[in-house]
């Protein structure tokens, strides 16, 4: 017999409420093995590794790790391309939802999926966080076990439906967090961003229409109201710090009814039905076979051959300025650009080239008239910035080293940074790192890259703004050296975006290289060795 359960029982015992509530013949099946296995069947193994299930709040993180099992740690890394070569949505994340009554085993199946599944950027988004937030008259009858959690009503589904959605469409999104001892939402909310695959689990994940229709595959986990109970005992008395008395009292007005009337109901909704929950692998399986399946599907690819090819002949867009090649850009030019140059001359031209480009795009922010009066007692109407804020965002790895320029001129600059690498299996480029400062959708954005070629790093970066809700007019991309491919692709896909250089070459070679170009600029200032099958932006930008 397990002792952790024993323990449980024996306090639980100790009131002697449990067992005038179930019956003193029930109870000395589970304490005396009435029936084989019927007292581990009661609660999760320990040895699968997973920890106990926090409540306290609600969780939905999406840094890494999103979390840990017995056999890996899954990241949110490694995102591949989710829109086209328009810029626009092209394929909308898998979305499982997860049903069945309080403490059926939910989130233990979720954890099992994800781990089976062996695919990056997952999202579990839990119904838990979506709680409405109380009157003062519902915060009373909560703290006396009153107020009815289980019922349609408790959740906010508007709110839950359109983040959803969102996240569905890969945008990002702020979940809020519940907490559960004060029943109400934290001040600060989560931000969860992107995703392949999205499990949301929840008892009332079938009880809404237009949450139903963003459904791909509908399961519902059903397990014995016995086990059910004993769970939902240990949580709110161990996790929450409720009192058997209060807890069998909610559990007989309210819980055990709704499951009855609103979530027993919708299991006639389900695609799968999942006995025993997380103990099931043959059921887990079966779903990993066809989410697998599914994203198979609906995978993108990419030809980057014909993303070359599509705007030979074209004028440049009228959306990129060039800064004057002055006799000083071109003699920085040429330093730079030879091969024979030192590392500390490269880094010294380098950094005046990305201080005049900086100064140059910044001409392009929006300003206004601006008054003031000089020492001499005169007017002066000159102008200022028009705006909320400046942000910085640089493409790692080579885009960082434009930071210091930027903040030599903006003083107290935000700066975001964004890793995106390509993926030597398929040519795409993938998104592995992203850190954003917050309420950066109101902010005029500078995104920083040092070489662009195909562009196809630089329209991940410009998507991963949008999604979160940049607005497209206000991003600048600026980049020491453009390939006229990269740069008819990026404002083919965003028309609205300023792009601003200090050069652009006419060719890209048949593996992506810009020609004259200026070799790997990230290993040529950082003082790194290229593989021998370098590329411009394997490391730089660094994709294609």
């Amino acid at each position: 017999m397990r002792a952790d359960i024993l323990e449980f029982l024996s306090v639980v015992m100790a009131s002697g409420s449990l067992q005038s509530f179930l019956g003193e013949v029930w109870m000395s099946r589970i304490l005396h093995g009435g029936s084989e296995g019927s007292l581990d069947r009661l609660l999760p193994s320990v040895s699968l590794g997973l920890s106990p299930r926090k409540r306290t709040t609600s969780q939905c993180k999406s840094e890494p790790p999103l979390l840990r099992t017995s056999k890996r740690t899954i990241y949110t890394a490694g995102r591949p391309p989710w829109y086209n070569e328009h810029g626009a949505q092209s394929k909308e994340a898998f979305v499982i939802g997860l049903c069945g009554g309080s403490a059926s085993g939910k989130t233990t199946v979720a954890r099992k999926i994800i781990e089976a599944l062996d695919v990056p950027w997952v999202v579990l988004l839990s119904m838990d966080s979506f709680y409405k937030v109380l009157s003062p008259e519902e915060q009373l009858l909560a703290a006396r076990n009153d107020y009815n959690f289980d019922h349609p009503d408790a959740f906010d589904f508007d709110l839950l439906t359109h983040t959803l959605r969102k996240l569905k469409q890969g945008k990002s999104v702020k979940i809020p967090v519940y907490d559960f001892t004060t029943h109400g939402r934290q001040k600060e909310w989560k931000t969860v961003y992107g995703a392949s695959v999205i499990i949301f689990e929840g008892i009332m994940s079938f009880a809404d229409k237009a949450l139903l229709q963003l459904l791909d595959m509908k399961i519902f986990v059903e397990t014995d109201s016995d086990i059910r109970l004993v769970r939902r005992l240990r949580r709110d008395i161990t996790e929450r710090g409720r009192d058997i008395e209060g807890v069998i009292k909610q559990y007989n007005k309210f819980v055990k009814p709704a499951f009855e009337q609103y979530i027993e109901p919708t299991m006639r909704l389900a695609d799968l039905v999942v006995p025993r929950g997380g103990g099931n692998m043959v059921a887990i399986d079966l779903i990993v076979q066809h989410v697998h399946s599914q994203l198979e599907e609906r995978k993108l690819r990419w030809d980057m051959a014909a993303l070359a090819s599509a705007h030979q002949a074209q004028p440049l867009p009228q959306t990129l300025s060039v800064l004057e090649s002055t006799p000083q850009v071109r003699g920085m030019h040429t330093i730079i650009r030879n091969k024979e140059t030192s590392r500390d001359e490269f880094i010294f031209y380098s950094k005046r080239l990305m201080r005049l480009l900086i100064e140059r795009a910044l001409s392009f922010l929006p300003s206004q008239v601006h008054i003031v009066q000089t020492p001499q007692g005169e007017d002066y109407e000159g102008r200022s910035f028009h705006g909320k804020r400046i942000t910085g965002v640089s493409i790692l790895r080579a885009g960082e080293t434009m930071e210091p320029a930027l903040r030599a001129v903006c003083k107290d600059v935000r700066i975001g940074k964004i890793l995106i690498q390509t993926n030597q299996d398929t040519g795409e480029p993938e998104l592995h790192y992203l850190r954003l400062p917050k309420d950066i959708s109101e902010d005029h954005v500078i995104l920083m890259d040092c070489t662009v070629s195909t562009g196809a790093a630089a329209m991940m970066a410009v998507r991963v703004l949008l999604d979160h809700d940049v607005q497209e007019d206000k991003i600048l991309l600026v980049s020491l050296l453009m390939a006229e491919m990269g740069v008819h692709s990026v404002a083919y896909a965003f028309p609205q975006v300023k792009i601003i250089t200090t050069a652009v070459d006419k060719k890209v070679n048949d593996v992506f290289h810009i020609i004259p170009g200026i070799g790997n600029f990230g290993d040529r200032y950082f003082g790194t060795d290229a593989p021998p099958d370098w590329s411009d932006e394997d490391l730089d930008e660094p994709s294609y």
